[in-house]
């Protein structure tokens, strides 16, 4: 049985289209309502039958619906809400996506009617890629998602997104939005800003080419280039509205790197020794803890896939 009669999307992206077909292959609602500004991203979506009814308004969207999802860049996270505010209905969960945490709440919680139950999420989950055709069913299995619900959020609301969410695969977890941000900034933020910046490094230089470049990647810059390629506009959003914490781990890391520099600088081999046998470490959790495996392909599986 359905734990939902519709749902409706409210971006169908990555993450959004993602969204509808796990709902569709796991039974979780009855109806799914698409809705997308882009009437060419709308009628993408209904190509590739994500949903049971598409619409470009967002306010017709969310009529009766039992529970909605705002899959859109945390800044246009409070347009969405004041948009969509006036046909809530009572008792509907009202959440989000976004990978920021602290932004979204102050955007969205002035416009949450009475009775709207709404309860923060991220879903720690993705590829570099965009847009409808990007999502695929599985996308959730095996990883977290993270529920940011106010101390006064009522509890039966939280347990059915918690279950929502089950059904698609996830583990799911609560934390304070800011402890959420603080986390996010340094194991998602952090590593899609050093690599943008890298990528721009790279590109810049004057003494390679830069189809050499493209020629010569290693493992390294490649799996660099794929964080690089992540959607700009949203990556822009998540820099602006989670500024604080990102700006505290960039000073760290800016510390942590000097460091390097000087033992590098002096020959310090002992140094370089102790971080590089400390990191090892964190790369052997990570794999113990199911969010990785310890093959490594290296690229190799694209290039074999041609032969």
């Amino acid at each position: 049985m359905s734990e939902f009669e519709r749902i409706t999307l409210i971006g169908i992206g990555l993450i959004g289209s993602s969204i509808a077909r796990d709902i569709r292959a796991k039974g979780v609602a009855r109806e799914i309502v698409v809705c997308t500004r882009s009437p060419e991203t709308l009628r993408r979506a209904e190509e590739l039958g994500l949903g049971d009814r598409y619409t470009t308004s967002a306010e017709d969207a969310v009529r009766g619906a039992d529970m909605v999802i705002a899959s859109v860049p945390v800044g246009a996270s409070g347009a969405v809400a004041e948009q969509i505010a006036p046909n809530l209905k009572k008792g509907a969960i009202l959440t989000d996506v976004g990978s920021t945490k602290a932004s979204v709440i102050s955007q969205m919680t002035p416009f949450v009617p009475e009775g709207v139950h709404f309860i923060p999420g991220h879903p720690i989950a993705g590829t570099e890629k965009s847009g409808p055709d990007a999502g695929f069913a599985g996308l959730f299995k095996g990883r977290w998602c993270i529920l940011t619900p106010s101390e006064d959020a009522d509890p039966d609301a939280v347990a059915r997104l918690t279950r929502f969410w089950q059904a698609l695969g996830s583990r799911v977890d609560t934390m304070a939005p800011d402890h959420h941000d603080r986390v996010l900034a340094i194991v998602s933020h952090l590593p899609h800003i050093i690599a943008y910046n890298i990528v721009g490094t790279a590109d810049d230089l004057e003494t390679v080419t830069q189809s050499e470049v493209i020629q010569y990647s290693a493992s390294g810059f490649r799996d660099f280039t794929r964080l690089a390629a992540s959607d700009p506009t949203m990556w822009r959003d998540v820099c602006l509205h989670n500024r604080d914490a990102i700006l505290e781990m960039l000073a760290r890391f800016s510390e942590d790197l000097a460091y390097l520099q000087r033992a590098i600088r002096w020959g310090e081999g002992d140094k370089l020794f102790e971080l590089f046998s400390r990191t090892r470490d964190i790369r052997r959790s990570i794999v113990e803890a199911g969010q990785d495996v310890e093959a490594a392909d290296f690229g190799r599986h694209a290039l074999d896939d041609k032969s």
